[in-house]
């Protein structure tokens, strides 16, 4: 099951380097995180998942991910209790802020075991256009990350 959601108090950001699924340790990609941000909404979708899925999350988001409790919040205004992957300043693999143009660069000569950096980032873009999300961020790198890749 999965739903359209929202979350109160935190932003989408490609903060975070990754070099076991979308770059490698000698070129890390970049891939979101949620960072807080005091009044900002970020929409996402929610998944309800088993405990088994959440064992190969935890695997998969281990490149310096934490869970997070936190509330969600429903298209038709109802709440639930959900979880969250964020990245914190202090992992080794946080890369933090940079200009745009720059993270775009960063990801369009990207790849790694999971594929080019840049697919993750289009993907990410057309999916939240599909759901109706504002998300000024990525939309500006994906403006630039286009501009590189012609």
């Amino acid at each position: 099951e999965q739903r359209p959601a929202s979350i109160r108090g935190w932003e989408r950001r490609f903060w975070q380097g990754s070099h076991d699924h979308r770059g490698t340790p000698e070129a890390p990609g970049r891939v979101v995180t949620l960072v807080e941000k005091p009044n900002a909404v970020c929409k996402g979708m929610a998944f309800r998942v088993s405990p088994k899925v959440f064992e190969h999350l935890d695997v998969r988001e281990k490149n310096g991910y934490l869970r997070l409790s936190i509330t969600l919040t429903f298209d038709d205004g109802s709440h639930a209790d959900g979880l969250v992957y964020i990245a914190t300043e202090d992992n080794e693999a946080f890369l933090g802020h940079a200009p745009d143009a720059d993270i775009a660069r960063q990801i369009a000569s990207a790849s790694g075991p999971s594929g080019p950096n840049a697919d993750y980032l289009l993907r990410l873009a057309e999916s939240l256009r599909a759901m109706g999300a504002d998300c000024p961020h990525t939309f500006a790198i994906e403006s630039h990350l286009r501009d590189e890749l012609s």
